[in-house]
Formats: structure tokens, C-alpha cells, sequence
């Protein structure tokens, strides 16, 4: 046996003791509240809608719900601006709509997850408008309040040059105190100072409320931004264009990160609850292992972004990229062996509220390709090592918002600030224009936010009412909904729930095995294995629109040859079976094939 094996080996025997855990072996479904169902017809999805679909969620076979933000805000940022934590939204209901989710979740065996914004607060927040009174209120020091600085002319500056992620700085000026607070986002989203214990004792108490509650955990909002650099210096420019350079460096990961995330992985601990945190502009695995390591006991696992950034262009997010295979091949890697080596933890996603969707970013949303994609990426995704997140719609297939949409159909607030900065700084450039409205289309926040499709009525089922919808929905919903897919044995719906039900078939190979990426240098397949003990899976994907001819690795043919097919998206694959050492693997075709009592001579 060679020393990897044998590493393997002792890592198997790990997980069968201290390294599991049920949210391990959970997939997690993510609701945007405002476009899942709206059960009254204002145009505005809501907690009872979400009530009346929990029976196609037990269908689809996800374990834990997690709610996009539900609490009172004025919604700027779509909820991400909390005004009472102890209140639930208007239109999307009531503390009781909330007690009865939970309880009708419990009843169907899942849990419900929260999402926690406590990096800031809405500048609505009862907290803000005492802080913002004036110099001696009992909660100025809640936020983060710098004095101005001055040019030689004295023109008044903002404290440092950090911008903000909505743009322009990531400072405002209060004319009432004379001073300026911080916002990494909108104005209206002040940061909270978790320097102050008392801050820190408040978001204590939000916690132990909603799991008392019968929250069974929390999605926790851009986290790794909760412990600034004191120092506040400023960002080193390297971009003279930028006026104001992002200023993660002083703040994602900051010098008393873990020390709070200990404080609230003890309250964790003590619920058994599931947690997972955003931690954006970090790509060191070692400082997110820090946060999710079994044994710190901090977080569960970690949202990192480095699949989100593959096809973002030298510009940032809005400039044309490329997504190459090879690039997505070596973050993969790099995330799959560094947990499993290391006992973390990865939240395996490919959608969600802040992104495009992946048919249209990583696939083929041509007609022909489209639900073959869909379920290419479900092999691919579903069965790594990690929690899987499916995002609403992502089970039928749904893709980027409509070429025809102009700005003036967007509601995403980043989207149209950007669009606005553009046009104002550069009027004329039509191929600039053209070209950003493009990416829009791809990348912006809206693509994962149009109403969900239901079915092929009217507003694709989403709503029942007259009203205007917050936001359009899709034009291709009559032929790609719901209701349709759930009878429908070959949908994507079905392969998406098969794949969640082989990781519980296989827990130990597809939770807790090992990885090993295979054809590394392939332009077209993404191949890997997963290992546990005897038994061993390989998982092909085909992320082309062509058909590849591939010569099987000597290391993998003894399972194509002689393993059990588990699944795959071309039906003529279950038949065919495998002989010889070339095979040849359709446009976005995925399949699985697992093989038990393995020698250790593979």
C-alpha cells in the first residue's frame, strides 16, 4: 500500500468517527423570498407562498431551507439592510408565518436556515439613528465614526480612500455630528463596530432568540468583513483610475476574525447548529480553514468566491472575461484536496442570489443543450466533497435574464450603479455601452432573482394576482417550469433530486470520500474520482458542445469496466456500457460509475 493510501485510509477511519456531522451529509436548498411564490397577489413573494411549495422541496429531496433575509428592512439592498431583528418584513409576513415554516419544515424532516446580515445594519435601524444623534450617545461607538481629513486647501476628505462595493467611497458624511461613518456598501448599510462588546452581546442575543425559535442554523452575510484594521490606512493605489480602491485587505480577515467567530460558534455549538459563512476577497485556503476547520468549532464551512470570479475580466466583474475549464479545474482542486486534508469543510455552489446563472455563465443555454447542461452541472456539483446549495430554479434549469432587457428592467442596485457611472463618465462609447450591457446580462444580480417558474400561466405561476411584479419574470417560463419537470421522469428536476438521493444512497464515498481530479490537461472533460475504503466512483463531465473521444487512464478503467452505472444524462450510456479503452463522451454528457471492493493495487 502506498503512503497515499494509507493516508487515505486514516483520513476514512476519521470520518467515521470525529469528522462527521449531519450537515455533512445535507444539501441545502436557498430561497429568494421576494421571487419564490406570492401567495397574495401584491407582486411580492412571501412566507405562506414559501409554505405551499415545502411539499415539491420534500420532492426534490433538500434537507435545510435557507431564507435570503426575511427581517424588517427598507430593502435598498433587497433586505441586506436589517432595520429590527426581531421583525419580520411586512410583505413577506409574520413572526407567526415564520413559527408556522418551521414547523411545517419539521414536520417534512428539514430545517430551516437563517440568513444573519450583522456586518451591518440599515441606516433605518433603531441603533444608527441613536448613533447618528449625536457625539455622546450611548450608541455612537455601535458604528465605525472617523473625523474628516483635509487637503492642504482644505477641501474635506473621507478618513481613507476605501470604496465601496456599490461604488464611490466607502464613506458618508453626517452633517449633523460633523463626522463620517463607514459603509462597504450602500450608504444606507452602515457598518456595525464589532470592536464594542456591546455590539458583539447584541448579535449574541438575535442568535439565541431565532434558535430558540427553532432556527437550525445560519447563513452568515460577508462575515469575514465583521474585524477592521484599526489603523484604518489607506489602500495602496494601483489603478490611478480608481479614486477609491477596495480596501479588503484591512478589513476581509481582520486582526480579531476569529476571536468573534469563536464567540459565535460556542452559541452554535451549544444548538448543534449548522452554520456557513460568505467570505468574499479571500483565495488562502489556510485563512478560510482557520474559520472552518472541524475543530476550531467556528463556522461549519465557507462560501469562497473563486469559481464566481473565473469569468470576470481584468476590469472587475462587469469587464468580458473568459471561463476556461483549466481555471476551473485548478480552483476545484485546490478547494477538494486542501479540506479534505486539512478536516474542513466546503459549501459547494454554482448559483445564488448575487450571481448569474450557471447554464448561462458555464454551460449552454441553447435550446438543444440546455437541460443536458443543467444536468451536467448537477453530476459535477452534487457529488464533491462538500454541502451542495441548490439555488430556487436552478433544479428546472433556469437561465440569465432575456439579450432584449435594457437597463430600465434591472432592479438590481449594483447593476444600475455601475450602468449609471458608465454613461456618465464615458456618454458616447455605443461599443463600450454594448459590451457592459452584455456582461450585465451575464453577471448581474437580477439573472438569479427573476420570479421563480411555476408554471405556464400567467407570471409563470408565481403570482395569482393583478399587480405588477417587483421584477419580470422570464419569457421562456411555458416551456420551462416546474410544474412540467415534476411529472416528467428525464427532467432536470428528477436528475437534480437523483444526485441529492445517491449522496445519501453513498454517503460515505460521495460525503466523506476523497477527491482526485483525473485528465488534468483535458480541454473539454472534467473527470475525478471519489474514494472511500474499497469503493470508488468516477464522475465524467463533458463541459463542450462537441463530442470527445478519450482514452480511458489505466487508473480509472477497472471501474468503467466492471462498476455499477449509477446515473447520467444520455440514456443510450446506461445500455452501452463500456469496452475497449476509448470511449466517447457526448455534448455536455455526464455520467457515474461506482465500483465496490476495490484493490488497493488501483
Amino acid at each position: 500500500m502506498t503512503v497515499t493510501e494509507t493516508q487515505t485510509q486514516s483520513h476514512s477511519q476519521l470520518m467515521l468517527t470525529g469528522g462527521r456531522a449531519w450537515w455533512k451529509e445535507s444539501s441545502v436548498y436557498q430561497i429568494y423570498p421576494a421571487s419564490f411564490k406570492d401567495s397574495n397577489g401584491d407582486g411580492v413573494g412571501d412566507i405562506p407562498g414559501i409554505i405551499s411549495k415545502l411539499d415539491y422541496l420534500k420532492a426534490l429531496g433538500v434537507d435545510l431551507v435557507w431564507l435570503s433575509p426575511i427581517l424588517q428592512s427598507p430593502q435598498v439592498d433587497m433586505g441586506y439592510d436589517v432595520s429590527d431583528y426581531y421583525a419580520i418584513h411586512p410583505p413577506y409576513g409574520t413572526l407567526k408565518d415564520v413559527d408556522r415554516l418551521i414547523q411545517e419544515l419539521h414536520t417534512r424532516g428539514m430545517k430551516y436556515v437563517m440568513d444573519l446580515v450583522v456586518n451591518h445594519t440599515s441606516d433605518q435601524h433603531e441603533w444608527f439613528k441613536q448613533s447618528r444623534s449625536s457625539k455622546t450617545n450611548e450608541f455612537r461607538d455601535w458604528y465605525i465614526w472617523k473625523k474628516p481629513r483635509y487637503t492642504a486647501d482644505g477641501v474635506r476628505q473621507p478618513p481613507n480612500n476605501w470604496g465601496s462595493y456599490f461604488s464611490g467611497s466607502a464613506w458618508k458624511y453626517d452633517e449633523q455630528t460633523e463626522e463620517y461613518y463607514l459603509h462597504l456598501f450602500a450608504p444606507e448599510q452602515p457598518d456595525l463596530n464589532w470592536e464594542n462588546p456591546k455590539v458583539r452581546d447584541a448579535v449574541h442575543k438575535i442568535m439565541r432568540y431565532w434558535l430558540d425559535k427553532g432556527v437550525s442554523g445560519f447563513r452568515m452575510d460577508v462575515i469575514n468583513f465583521i474585524s477592521k484594521d484599526q489603523r484604518f490606512p489607506d489602500v495602496p493605489v494601483v489603478d490611478p483610475s480608481k479614486l477609491y480602491p477596495e480596501g479588503a485587505k484591512y478589513y476581509a480577515c481582520g486582526p480579531r476574525l476569529h476571536e468573534y467567530l469563536q464567540e459565535l460558534g460556542s452559541i452554535l455549538k451549544e444548538y448543534d447548529a449548522f452554520s456557513v459563512g460568505e467570505m468574499p476577497s479571500v483565495y488562502d485556503p489556510t485563512e478560510i480553514l482557520n474559520a472552518v476547520g472541524f475543530e476550531r468549532q467556528e463556522l461549519g464551512m465557507a462560501f469562497q468566491f473563486e469559481i464566481m470570479d473565473l469569468d470576470h475580466g481584468p476590469q472587475g466583474k462587469f469587464s468580458p472575461g473568459k471561463f476556461r475549464l483549466k481555471d476551473l479545474k485548478s480552483v476545484v482542486t485546490k478547494w477538494q484536496l486542501f479540506m479534505y486534508e486539512n478536516n474542513g469543510w466546503n459549501a459547494l455552489y454554482l448559483e445564488n442570489h448575487d450571481q448569474g446563472r450557471s447554464i448561462s455563465r458555464f454551460a449552454s443555454e441553447k435550446e438543444e443543450f440546455r437541460a443536458l447542461s443543467g444536468k451536467m452541472l448537477a453530476t459535477f456539483l452534487g457529488l464533491q466533497s462538500g454541502t451542495p446549495f441548490v439555488y430556487q430554479g436552478q433544479e428546472i434549469g433556469m437561465v440569465n435574464l432575456p439579450e432584449s432587457w435594457n437597463i430600465e428592467k434591472f432592479r438590481d442596485l449594483e447593476a444600475i450603479n455601475f450602468w449609471n457611472e458608465l454613461i456618465q463618465a464615458c456618454p458616447g462609447d455605443t461599443k463600450l455601452h454594448n459590451q457592459t450591457m452584455k456582461e450585465l446580462r451575464l453577471k448581474s444580480r437580477d439573472n438569479g432573482r427573476l420570479p421563480m417558474q411555476w408554471g405556464s400561466g400567467k407570471f409563470a405561476g408565481f403570482s395569482s394576482g393583478t399587480a405588477d411584479l417587483w421584477i419580470d419574470v422570464n419569457e421562456d417560463y411555458d416551456n420551462w417550469n416546474a410544474t412540467s419537470q415534476m411529472s416528467d421522469p428525464s427532467s432536470t428536476f428528477n436528475y437534480w433530486a437523483n444526485i441529492l438521493k445517491l449522496r445519501k444512497v453513498w454517503v460515505d464515498v460521495f460525503v466523506y470520500g476523497s477527491f482526485k481530479l483525473i485528465a488534468e490537461d483535458h480541454e473539454e472533460l472534467f473527470v475525478y474520482t471519489r474514494t472511500f475504503g474499497e469503493t470508488k466512483a468516477v464522475v465524467i463531465n463533458n463541459f463542450s458542445e462537441k463530442s470527445v473521444e478519450w482514452c480511458i487512464p489505466v487508473e480509472i478503467a477497472s471501474v468503467l469496466t466492471g462498476g455499477k452505472f449509477l446515473t447520467g444524462n444520455y440514456d443510450e450510456r446506461r445500455i452501452i456500457g463500456f469496452e475497449g479503452n476509448v470511449i466517447t463522451v457526448n455534448p455536455f454528457e455526464a455520467f457515474v460509475v461506482l465500483k465496490e471492493g476495490l484493490s488497493h493495487t488501483i
